[in-house]
């Protein structure tokens, strides 16, 4: 069975956590505020840490060492940057991912081997198509 790591349980954590359930995934999840696990369904059979995505002990209590994929999901592009960095260099586990909003510190964290998604760039490639598709 394939781990997954989800720093950050917000509507996109949440989300990404239940559909890799679903799919089969062991799956940990780290948010500091207790209260963001409601999002999660009340039998979800992950683990839910509260925590720090950035401290070791909460990586360790979500089972890094054993991690195939860490995500870094939260609303801090360096918490994001900085959890996705020590999963790769510390636990080197095989794929992260951090979701960076602003798209100048995507494009540097990306320069520096952390792969990035940026909503911000692929919202504003979505509005700029569809307005390329419709407005004449």
């Amino acid at each position: 069975m394939k781990k997954a790591i989800i720093v950050g349980c917000g509507r996109i954590g949440s989300s990404v956590a239940q559909s890799l359930v679903e799919q089969g995934w062991d799956v940990a999840v780290i948010d500091r505020n207790p209260d963001a696990f409601r999002r999660l369904p009340e039998d979800f059979p992950g683990k839910k840490i509260v925590g720090i995505g950035i401290d070791m002990e909460a990586l360790k209590a979500a089972g890094i060492e054993n991690a195939d994929v860490v995500l870094a999901l939260t609303n801090g592009d360096n918490t994001n940057a900085m959890v996705a960095q020590m999963a790769r260099d510390i636990f080197k586990v095989p794929f992260i991912l951090a979701r960076i909003n602003d798209p100048l510190r995507a494009d540097t964290y990306r320069e520096l081997g952390i792969p990035t998604i940026c909503q911000t760039t692929i919202i504003s490639n979505i509005i700029l198509e569809r307005l390329q598709k419709e407005v004449k």
